[in-house]
């Protein structure tokens, strides 16, 4: 088949508090990484870097609002906002009082993309 799709609201919530909806592993995409997350007020995401993996990232605001720390400094996140982050760089999110939504989008710098093993 040329095409998939999948509309977030019917994906399940896993990781930590279920914040991620593991979208690239339901499209079967396979050239980069992608994941919707929604992270509910005031709570905090998981902290981390992409060093081991060398992937650039990209973050898209969907809705919401909060905070992205990056290497100490605080990024204001809001809707329609995009964030992109070197491979080494520690990043954070955290929600505002509306909760946060947003897309994250990785892919190894220099290109060969691997989808993880975990799906």
């Amino acid at each position: 088949m040329g095409y998939s799709f999948v509309d977030v609201a019917d994906l399940e919530g896993e990781g930590p508090g279920g914040a991620v909806k593991k979208t690239r592993r339901a499209l079967g995409a396979r050239a980069f990484g992608f994941n919707y997350f929604e992270l509910p007020a005031g709570v905090t995401g998981h902290e981390h870097d992409e060093t081991r993996t060398n992937q650039e990232e990209v973050i898209f605001v969907v809705s919401g609002s909060g905070t992205l720390k990056v290497d100490g400094e605080q990024v204001v996140l809001k809707p329609g906002r995009f964030v992109r982050l070197d491979p080494e760089t520690v990043r954070c999110p955290t929600a505002g009082p509306d909760g946060l939504q947003f897309v994250t989008f990785g892919a190894p710098v220099g290109g060969g993309y691997t989808p993880p093993s975990w799906g």
